[in-house]
């Protein structure tokens, strides 16, 4: 387990070097900035009122449908194109096993890492009918009919006061209600040689329905054709989602383009930085995404609107009477060349009635790879799994001309430049979240010029025996490669060096490296032996909280900048002295000090970050002895 956290605090570093800190530190605070202000508890995880299907359907359809799907199958519009699936709630595999307690606190503080956003502008009450409603989705009228005919006629004597009661059932997932239908609990008897699997569901079903407002409201809503449901096409005029419409009697001011001059609105500006050679086309579209960050600081931002303005010939764009509410993040995007552009995002300062936006540079476009250079690969050995040997390589690309690179991939959406170990069974790309950001495309992506590097990481498996041979083949000359192996591991090869070892989290690893390797040549090496304590050999695979999918679009990583900025500025008004619980013991804490010093020593941090962290973390140890 040390060594997993190891691992996961060397890339933890790396990653907070390039986006926790980098991306805070870059941007000078707005004069007066004010953290929003913590988000309340949760309260007690019981409806005050019995859900409301039929509401939440609606709720469901405007702020749920497009990334969840209409029926609840993860294949929403929007959400096939997150880099990470989509919680198919309508499959029973997936929604018995929830409680609708679960799924409030979900909906109520969000799940960032699955790209999930909080709702804390839904009223509770409508939280739960929309999760009311979403469990209905894998159940039918048929079923809840039939469950209620099995029930009266298995267990007629049997009170329903506890199953009706929303404070007994909102903890309760289907899967405990089907095991108290078997084995019987102090309120039902045990009825397991009553009912076949199918009809003990169906059973399960019409005891959730109790706790409804109306169990009629099922039938109606689940029986409602999937066209009814729709999501709006986004031709239509726009219209703010349930998430961002304001309380009864909340004056609401139109998002849409309105005549200039309306009272307490401002205006929102900025320009193409042309680097493509060629002029702008005529009519060339820029579109203003608003988002809020939500009143919890740990939460990300979530979509407000979006609206569209036609750029100018002199190459600016202006977005009239928009509300300019303090804090509120701007981000502009355009296509151009078949690649989608975004500029960096402002935040608004407090008064602010003018907002100008960091420019949005677009690119010159070319398939020649020249000017792609591949820095570094960093290849990590998993011996975690029994049966084989789990691998993962770090590749650290950038591109150092002045167009964009289109990088094309097949239908086994294999990344050209990168190659898996002869033998070795592909499990696919990530790109960590320090990366810079790469740009999805019809057939591939695209790696703009970018100060930052790009950072993919390529997962593959090896059957694991006494001796295992490695053979890598090099596409791209590379800078530098190191093996990160277990202790007790050891790698042999002509084409390597033995860097020693290297302490991190208390666990040692054994590293190897080759410089200057050429393409078109493979690097060969056995690995013998065996991790000294094998309940230290971490399974990294699981780790798929520090990356985000190679599809993931550049937006994503500019919000995350956004959220990271607002974070940061309330860590500083709050103390700095709060970690929560990133350590758990003092010894901890200085492992963290002494990695930290090597990755500083070895330029993978910049002098203020590394400063500044260790400051925190000196300031912790302190108090913790």
């Amino acid at each position: 387990m040390k060594f997993r956290l190891a691992i996961i605090f060397l890339l933890g570093c790396l990653v907070a070097s390039a986006c926790n800190f980098t991306l805070a530190e870059d941007i000078t605070p707005p004069p007066g900035y004010i953290s929003p202000t913590p988000m309340p508890t949760l309260g007690p995880l019981v409806p005050q009122e019995p859900p409301d299907v039929s509401k939440g359907a609606l709720i469901y359809t405007e702020k749920c449908a497009a990334c969840h799907g209409d029926q609840g199958m993860g294949d929403g519009e929007q959400g096939i194109q997150l880099p990470v699936p989509v919680a198919a709630l309508g499959l029973p595999e997936v929604a018995r096993k929830a409680s609708p307690a679960h799924w409030f606190s979900v909906v109520t503080q969000g799940n960032l890492d699955r790209f999930m956003p909080p709702f804390v502008s839904l009223s509770e009450q409508q939280r739960w009918d929309v999760i009311a409603y979403a469990f209905s989705l894998h159940t039918s009228p048929d079923d809840i009919e039939s469950g209620k005919a099995l029930f009266e006629e298995n267990c007629a004597g049997c009170p329903l006061d506890f199953f009706a009661d929303p404070e007994n059932m909102a903890g309760v997932a289907d899967t405990e209600l089907a095991r108290w239908l078997t084995e019987g609990s102090d309120n039902v008897p045990a009825l397991g040689g009553v009912f076949s699997e199918d009809e003990r569901w169906m059973v399960v079903a019409y005891l959730r329905s109790l706790t409804l407002a109306s169990s009629e409201s099922v039938v109606v809503m689940v029986a409602t054709s999937e066209a009814e449901l729709q999501t709006p096409s986004s031709a239509e005029p726009l219209t703010p989602s349930v998430e961002a419409t304001p309380e009864a009697g909340t004056p609401q001011a139109d998002l849409t383009a309105t005549p200039a001059g309306l009272p307490g609105l401002g205006t929102v500006r900025g320009s193409i930085d042309n680097r493509t050679g060629v002029s702008l086309p005529e009519g060339l579209t820029v579109t203003l995404r608003g988002y809020e960050h939500g009143s919890d600081p740990n939460t990300g931002p979530e979509e407000l609107f979006a609206v569209d303005s036609v750029v100018q010939p002199d190459g600016s764009f202006v977005f009239g009477d928009l509300e300019l509410p303090e804090n509120r993040i701007f981000i502009a995007e355009a296509a151009f060349d078949g690649i989608q552009y975004q500029s960096d995002f402002a935040v608004v300062q407090a008064g602010v009635d003018d907002l100008l936006l960091p420019p949005l540079v677009l690119y010159a476009v070319t398939d020649d790879t020249s000017a792609m250079v591949l820095e570094s690969v960093q290849m990590f050995f998993d011996y975690a799994n029994e049966s084989s040997i789990q691998i993962f390589s770090v590749y650290s690309l950038a591109n150092t001309g002045e167009k964009a690179i289109l990088i094309k991939m097949d239908q086994s959406q294999d990344v050209p430049f990168i190659k898996f170990p002869i033998g070795a069974q592909s499990q696919g790309f990530e790109k960590t979240q320090d990366s810079a950001a790469f740009v999805p495309t019809v057939d591939g992506f695209a790696m703009q010029p970018s100060d930052s590097l790009y950072r993919l990481i390529a997962f593959a498996s090896m059957p694991r025996e006494k001796n295992v041979e490695i053979a890598q083949p090099v596409v791209m000359p590379i800078g530098e490669l190191t093996l990160f192996l277990p202790v007790g591991v050891k790698a042999s090869g002509s084409d390597l060096t033995v860097k020693g070892t290297q302490t991190i989290q208390s666990q040692e690893f054994n590293l190897y490296s080759a410089s200057d390797v050429a393409a078109g040549s493979d690097i060969k090496f056995t690995l013998s032996g065996l991790p000294k304590d094998t309940s230290q050999a971490p399974d990294l695979t699981q780790n798929q909280s520090l990356l985000i999918g190679v599809g993931a679009l550049g937006l994503a990583l500019i919000l995350a900048g956004a959220w990271l900025y607002l974070r940061e500025r309330h860590r500083v008004d709050a103390g700095a002295g709060d970690n929560g619980d990133e350590f758990k013991t003092p010894e901890e804490i200085i492992d963290a000090i002494v990695a930290l010093d090597d990755l500083h020593r070895t330029g993978k941090l910049t002098d203020a970050v590394y400063k500044e962290r260790r400051a925190q973390l000196k300031d912790r140890l302190k108090d913790e002895l």
